[in-house]
C-alpha cells in the first residue's frame, strides 16, 4: 500500500507538469464569446483536480469578455472537468461504487480500493448526475419513438422475443407523495411505483420442451413515471432489441391494467401471456377467503381447481366462481372480483397453447429485475428517495447492467 501511495504520488507530479498549458499563440488570443462577441486571453489560472493518481494542478489559459463579463477555461470542457473538482475517471468510478451501494459505503470503497479521499456527498452527486444524463439521453431516443414510425435496425430475425413489465414501490420522502392515498385506506403512500421492463430472446428449449432463455439477452429499462411515459420507454428499448426482427413476439406481466394497455398501444399483435404463477395466486387469494384460518382446507380447495387454470379452461372456472354461494355481500363481492380477473384475461391464459409453442409461462425474468434493478439498491433499510434521484440512479444501473456503461462513456468523450 505504501508502494501504491508512493506511484500515485508520482504519477499526480507527472500529470501536472503536462496539464501545464502555455500561454496561446498570437493567432488564440480571441474566442468567441456566447454572446456574440469576443473573449481574449487574459492569463494562465491554476486549479486542484482530483484525478485517479491523485490531486494535481491545472494550470490553464483564461479568457475574458469585455462585453458581457463571462469568462471562460476552453481547456477545462476539453478536459471534461468544467463546474467539477473531479476527473472523468473519477467520476466514473464514483458512478460505479455509487450505483451499486449506499453512498457511504461508496465512499469506504473508493477510499480503499483506489486510495482516494473524496466525501459521501460527492459520491451521491456524481452518481446523480452521470445518471441524469443517462435520463437526457434516453429522453431524447423516446422522443424519437413517438411517432412509432422508428427505421427498422437491419440483422438477422429473432426466433422469440420476450417484453415483460412489472411494477415495485420505491420508498420516497413526503414531499414526493403529497395528496396520494396510501395502500391502506385513510394513510398516506411512502413510496411511488417505479416501472420495470425486461426484453430477453429465446432460440431453444430443452428435451422436455421447456423454454431456455439465451443467455446474456435481458436487458431492462425502467423509471418511476406514468404508464404512458413508461410505454414510449420500454417501446424504444425493444425496438432497439429487434422488435421488428422477431419472427414471434410475446409481451408478458400480471393482471395490472396498465401492462396490457401498453401492450395493445405500442406492441399489437404480440402474443399476451398473464404470468401463470400470480394467477394461481389469485386461486390462493379465493381459498383463503372460504376458509379462513384452515392451511389444509385451503390447500385442498386450490388443487381441486387449480387446474382448471394450468389446464386453460378458464372459462369454466368463472363459472365456477360465479357459482359459488358466498356467506356476506363482502365476499361475494370479492369473489366477484375475482371471476372478473380471470374473465377479463383468459386469452392470456390458454397455457396448454403456450406451451405446445415452448413459450415461457411465467415472469420470472422481471421478477428477478425488480430485486436486482431496483431492490438491491433502491430498497434497503432507512432509504427514501426522491423521484429526481431514483431516477437517476435507476437509469445508471440499467446502464450498467445492459452492458452500455462504456458505450456511454465513448459518447461524451466524442461529444
Amino acid at each position: 500500500m505504501a508502494f501504491r501511495a508512493a506511484l500515485h504520488q508520482a504519477g499526480a507530479a507527472a500529470l501536472t507538469q503536462l496539464l501545464r498549458y502555455d500561454p496561446p499563440d498570437a493567432g488564440r488570443r480571441e474566442l468567441p464569446c456566447r454572446c456574440g462577441d469576443t473573449a481574449r486571453y487574459r492569463e494562465l489560472r491554476a486549479r486542484r483536480v482530483l484525478t485517479a493518481v491523485g490531486e494535481v494542478e491545472l494550470s490553464r489559459p483564461y479568457y475574458l469578455c469585455s462585453h458581457c463579463g463571462h469568462g471562460t477555461f476552453p481547456a477545462d470542457a476539453d478536459l471534461d472537468i468544467q463546474d467539477t473538482a473531479l476527473s472523468p475517471g473519477v467520476r466514473r468510478m464514483l458512478a460505479v461504487v455509487g450505483s451499486h451501494a449506499p453512498f457511504d459505503h461508496g465512499r469506504q470503497q473508493i477510499q480503499w480500493l483506489a486510495g482516494l479521499d473524496v466525501t459521501t456527498k460527492a459520491v451521491e452527486r456524481t452518481a446523480e448526475a452521470i445518471g441524469e444524463d443517462i435520463v437526457r439521453a434516453a429522453r431524447e431516443q423516446m422522443s424519437q419513438a413517438m411517432p412509432l414510425d422508428l427505421p427498422a435496425i437491419a440483422g438477422a430475425p429473432v426466433p422469440i422475443l420476450y417484453v415483460q413489465m412489472d411494477g415495485t414501490g420505491v420508498p420516497v420522502v413526503n414531499a414526493e407523495t403529497e395528496g396520494r392515498a396510501g395502500k391502506i385506506a385513510g394513510r398516506p403512500a411512502h413510496t411511488r411505483e417505479a416501472k420495470l421492463g425486461c426484453v430477453f430472446t429465446q432460440t431453444a428449449w430443452d428435451t422436455q420442451g421447456w423454454p431456455i432463455r439465451d443467455a446474456d439477452s435481458t436487458t431492462y429499462a425502467g423509471a418511476i413515471e406514468t404508464a404512458e411515459e413508461f410505454g414510449h420507454r420500454i417501446y424504444r428499448h425493444a425496438w432497439d432489441r429487434g422488435w421488428p426482427r422477431a419472427v414471434k413476439k410475446v409481451v408478458m406481466g400480471d393482471g395490472a391494467e396498465w401492462i396490457w394497455n401498453i401492450a395493445d398501444l405500442h406492441f399489437p399483435g404480440a402474443i399476451q401471456i398473464v404470468d401463470l404463477f400470480h394467477a394461481r395466486q389469485h386461486l390462493w387469494d379465493v381459498a383463503r377467503l372460504l376458509h379462513p384460518g384452515e392451511d389444509a382446507r385451503q390447500t385442498q380447495w386450490t388443487r381441486r381447481h387449480q387446474p382448471k387454470l394450468d389446464g386453460g379452461h378458464i372459462e369454466q372456472l368463472v363459472r365456477f366462481l360465479r357459482s359459488i354461494k358466498a356467506s356476506t355481500a363482502e365476499l361475494a363481492a370479492k369473489i366477484g372480483t375475482t371471476a372478473d380477473y380471470f374473465e377479463t384475461n383468459a386469452n392470456r391464459m390458454r397455457y396448454p397453447d403456450f406451451r405446445r409453442q415452448h413459450l415461457f409461462v411465467g415472469s420470472g425474468v422481471i421478477e428477478a429485475g425488480c430485486k436486482t434493478v431496483v431492490g438491491s439498491r433502491l430498497k434497503q433499510s432507512g432509504m427514501f428517495w426522491t423521484v429526481r434521484g431514483a431516477n437517476a440512479i435507476l437509469a445508471l444501473r440499467c446502464c450498467q447492467l445492459n452492458n452500455c456503461f462504456e458505450t456511454y462513456w465513448e459518447n461524451r468523450r466524442c461529444a
